[in-house]
């Protein structure tokens, strides 16, 4: 594979890419791009791709019939409710409709909350979450920054990309009454669905009847579901009808379409689906905080950071394992707030997890295999999950 492929933007490149460069070899083990492993199901892949033909065909329902489908399924009122292509849309437009001047957001985090807004002009305060405290976000001290800025809109992702930092729905409410005088306050609740930390985590319906505050969804991280781009906000009716006035009627595709109006007969294999990732992410944080000098950081996301022993930088390691060991990963030197010492791992299943150890094992111990968490350590190919 060409590596140059993974130095020439300030994403990762997109699966179609590593396709494209892979001249028919088989793709690697993806560590990088945040999927559910477990959904949806082979049943479900099996019904999309036997009705492709009518899928890829005719139009979607209008962005209204689906909306009202998802609620239905969620519990909500649509009036409360916008749907975009993707939360990336919604950003876009929540930076054109909503945000003024400035916007104050702690890095590190996803990048389009500091990129959007300064593309448009807007001044963006960046709050810096510190490595001592495991990048976890302290409420007094963000409302105590925000202040001294003036910033009039304020955002934090729960739980937080790429640290999967997570700030319990107490401290959520508590940061909302504190910024009642903002014109916006954003919540990112985009892998929201992998905490388990409390058993009804999220502030959906107290957005929905507060004066400013926006919570942000994406069933396409959720689902594992990238390539469908679907996301929704969750708003009072007066700023969840400014954002969906100003989107296109016919905005969500109808794959978008198929899968929610599927989403009620599934959800029980969803909701298994996370049960085992969450079991999985227990297990992969125990084996890769047994690696001498590793520092692997808390998250309820399904994904973990973890920072490289003094002396090691992520860009040779994520060369050597995608070219020695056929397993790609995201080393974050271009996201503000880490370096390239610090890497972003997807969780995924046992036998995933072995290789991506061996590999790092062998890069970072010059090729001596510690003793390691982990039974039956052993290398084979496996092709990359849908």
């Amino acid at each position: 594979m060409e590596l140059s492929l993974l130095r020439a933007q300030a994403h990762s490149p997109s699966y179609f890419s590593l396709l494209r460069e892979s001249s028919g070899a088989s793709m690697p083990v993806d560590f990088c791009i945040p999927c559910n492993p477990y959904f949806p199901t082979p049943e479900i892949f099996e019904y999309l791709g036997g009705n492709l033909e009518t899928i890829l065909k005719f139009y979607p329902s209008d962005a209204g019939t689906i909306t009202a489908e998802l609620c239905s399924t969620l519990g909500l009122h649509p009036g409360t409710v916008a749907m975009g292509n993707g939360s990336t849309e919604l950003i876009t437009w929540i930076d054109h409709l909503l945000v003024r001047e400035s916007l104050a957001v702690p890095i590190p985090t996803f990048g389009r909350w500091t990129d959007q807004p300064l593309e448009t002009g807007k001044r963006v305060d960046m709050y810096p979450l510190m490595e001592s405290r495991n990048f976890a976000l302290d409420v007094g001290d963000f409302v105590s920054f925000v202040r001294s800025r003036g910033s009039r809109v304020a955002v934090i992702c729960n739980p937080n990309n790429p640290d999967g930092g997570y700030l319990p729905k107490h401290e959520v409410l508590r940061l909302l009454d504190q910024f009642l005088d903002l014109d916006l306050v954003i919540v990112d609740e985009s892998f929201g669905d992998f905490v388990d930390a409390e058993p009804y985590p999220g502030v959906a319906a107290e957005a929905a009847v507060r004066p400013n505050v926006i919570v942000l969804r994406s069933l396409g991280k959720n689902f594992g579901l990238h390539g469908i781009r679907f996301g929704y906000l969750v708003a009072n009716p007066a700023l969840a009808g400014k954002v969906r006035d100003a989107l296109p009627k016919w905005n969500l595709n109808s794959f978008a379409e198929v899968v929610v109006f599927m989403m009620r007969q599934f959800m029980p294999e969803y909701r298994e689906s996370l049960r085992r990732l969450g079991n999985d992410r227990r297990a992969m944080f125990q084996q890769l905080g047994a690696m001498p000098g590793l520092s692997v950081f808390p998250s309820q996301g399904n994904f973990l950071l973890v920072r490289l022993p003094p002396g090691h930088d992520g860009v040779p390691l994520r060369d050597h394992l995608l070219t020695q060991h056929d397993v790609y990963v995201r080393e974050c030197g271009n996201k503000l707030g880490t370096t390239s010492q610090f890497l972003r791992l997807v969780v995924r299943p046992q036998e995933d997890v072995r290789r991506l150890l061996i590999g790092m094992t062998q890069y970072l111990y010059s090729g001596s295999l510690h003793e390691m968490p982990v039974i039956g350590l052993h290398h084979r190919r496996t092709s990359l999950s849908a």
